[in-house]
């Protein structure tokens, strides 16, 4: 039984791919699209054996240098929108009891805070807008 060259890149492909989904190592499936396109030219195109390893090889390459950095940037960045209490800090709220040094209460975003004053000898009175700068357990600073 004689297989053509087409199916043989197609088999690597394949074997590319389970191996891709075994050790998650994206590399693997950059490989396997370049078996792909060997494929292609071997079976659409009919090129010969060797511009099927150079197909291989450029593409496979082609991909590992391009989508490596940009997958390495992605992970790398910090989400665009913040959550939790990240997403807390820099807002307004407004006070309910008297803020200070020592304690007092705010509401911020729709909940009741516990809050003191950022810089101790300051006080808030009651309806003063105030600026989140820090979120403490669940005390938030505010100035």
């Amino acid at each position: 039984m004689d297989i053509d060259a087409w199916l043989w890149w197609l088999i690597g492909a394949a074997v590319l791919g389970i191996a891709l989904v075994i050790t998650a190592m994206p590399e693997l499936g950059m490989l396997a699209v370049g078996a792909v396109a060997a494929a292609s030219v071997s079976g659409i195109f009919g090129g010969g054996a060797v511009l099927q390893v150079v197909v291989f090889a450029v593409v496979s390459t082609a991909l590992i240098a391009v989508v490596r950095p940009v997958a390495k940037r992605q992970r790398t960045q910090r989400p665009q929108h913040a959550t939790g209490i990240d997403a807390l800090k820099g807002r307004q709220a407004v006070v309910l009891e008297r803020v200070d040094g020592s304690g007092g209460r705010i509401k911020l975003a729709g909940e009741v805070w516990s809050a003191r004053a950022l810089d101790p000898g300051h006080a808030f009175e009651v309806g003063q807008e105030v600026d989140v700068v820090e979120i403490e357990g669940a005390t938030a600073i505010v100035m």
